[in-house]
């Protein structure tokens, strides 16, 4: 087997300027995700919210734009297959194709919800800008649906996402990355609590 004659870069041999960047930003992931009773309160809420969903025979359905999308999958498939409690994501790439191409970009999920939702549903809408047009009228189809609605946006404190779920969410940050590993950060949590634990093995 072949060896490279490349040295470990030692541990301590970091950059400043590099040192000074990450510090700054790994203050801000930890600002972001500082806990109070509040935040605690809006993570047992959804723990509540997606356990009454399964007692009521309904499904969580996840949406996101890019990364968020990324997010919402992820969290579809943990809380189906770790928590029980029987979740979706609208990824399906013919789906979205057809629906974005029938009704445009905009409209696309709202339909979506229209099409596949049912009552006693809830749906979790992710958008770190809080402004993402699709986002939004796939809320506004889910409130006439009378599901259950969780949000997570981020930005601006004003965005109109923030105050249109059940149980909004929203990061103090205008880092997209931060405002996304914050969203996913608590949703974990969520599906933690759900679970009642921190550890459990993958299977």
């Amino acid at each position: 087997m072949l060896q490279s004659s490349r040295q470990p870069m030692p541990a301590e041999s970091v950059d400043p300027d590099h040192k000074a960047f990450l510090a700054d930003y790994m203050g801000r992931l930890h600002r972001a995700t500082a806990v109070d009773d509040a935040v605690f309160a809006r993570i047992s809420a959804t723990r509540a919210t997606w356990l009454h969903t399964r007692e009521q025979g309904g499904r969580v359905i996840f949406i996101g734009n890019g990364g968020s999308a990324g997010i919402a999958s992820h969290l579809a498939i943990d809380l189906a297959k770790n928590a029980s409690v029987p979740a979706l994501c609208f990824s399906d790439a013919s789906m979205m194709s057809c629906l974005a191409n029938d009704y445009g970009f905009e409209d696309w999920i709202a339909h979506a919800v229209r099409l596949s939702a049912r009552a006693g549903d809830c749906l979790v809408a992710i958008s770190s800008s809080g402004r993402s047009k699709n986002i939004l009228n796939a809320v506004a189809q889910a409130r006439t649906m009378k599901l259950d609605v969780i949000t997570l946006s981020g930005m601006n404190a004003d965005n109109p996402l923030r105050n249109l779920g059940d149980v909004n969410f929203w990061v103090d940050s205008r880092s997209y990355n931060i405002v996304e590993t914050t969203h996913q950060f608590w949703m974990m949590a969520a599906i933690d609590l759900v679970i009642g634990r921190a550890e459990y093995p993958a299977s």
